[in-house]
């Protein structure tokens, strides 16, 4: 049976943390995802780690920004020890920072490249989650390829619904980078004019995806953890429920 994760970050709205961790627990979640705003050093680490620790879950996946783990790659090392993080992912860059040609972006992936080796000489995977602004509609070869031509070691954690809005074939993008896709964010869309007050975004299985396609092509990957996340569920609890109910049913 997968085991199935949760990135908290689809819960910020709905606190306290420690309401939230429990009620995954109940639900069947065996994983969550951290991020940036849950840990900012090892202190927090730990605490957050008692708290894992006595709902039975865990967190082999985190995202961490760029900046921090450039500057500060030792905190960095040391809060993915205490949580027993494997692989920490960089999760995004303003709009101020993205490139605007194949150079830039390859420039970018081999930033990533060195910004990895700390986490790497420690242990933990380093690599990058994807939004839309690292695919181009209509073009065979996209900003999210030239990262990894500069940054071919850089591991992938695929939000395949991103890619899809930015009107990508996911499965095909899936098959081209199957070697270095070891987590995936399981996110759904919904159909067009729905949901507004959730950005157009939909509980795991109320969307539009494919998801036994989807599912069926990441199965002949290296992806290791499967990460329900919805950026702004009205509902935290309706979220988190039907989205794994869904994904245990496939």
């Amino acid at each position: 049976m997968t085991k199935f994760s949760y990135q908290l970050y689809s819960s910020r709205n709905f606190p306290p943390l420690s309401n939230t961790l429990k009620e995954l627990a109940a639900l069947g979640y065996a994983e969550v995802e951290g991020y940036g705003g849950l840990f900012s050093d090892v202190e927090q680490a730990e605490s957050l780690r008692s708290e894992l620790d006595a709902n039975d879950l865990t967190m082999p996946t985190a995202h961490i920004g760029l900046d921090m783990v450039e500057a500060d790659p030792k905190t960095v090392v040391g809060i993915a020890k205490a949580l027993g993080v494997g692989m920490v992912f960089g999760p995004h860059i303003g709009e101020d920072q993205r490139p605007s040609d194949a150079a830039g972006w390859r420039a970018f992936g081999a930033r990533l490249a060195e910004a990895a080796k700390p986490l790497e000489d420690a242990g933990i995977r380093f690599g990058w989650h994807n939004h839309d602004f690292e695919f181009t509609h209509g073009s065979a070869v996209h900003p999210m390829d030239w990262i990894f031509e500069g940054g071919p070691d850089l591991a992938f954690e695929f939000d395949l619904a991103w890619c899809i809005r930015a009107g990508v074939d996911h499965i095909g993008f899936i098959e081209r980078h199957a070697d270095r896709l070891l987590a995936a964010h399981i996110k759904d869309i919904a159909p067009v004019g729905e949901k507004a007050d959730e950005d157009g975004w939909a509980d795991v299985g109320d969307g539009v995806i494919d998801w036994r396609a989807t599912f069926d092509a990441l199965a002949k990957t290296k992806c290791q953890h499967f990460v329900a996340e919805h950026d702004n569920p009205s509902d935290g609890h309706r979220f988190a429920s039907r989205s794994i109910a869904f994904m245990n049913s496939l």
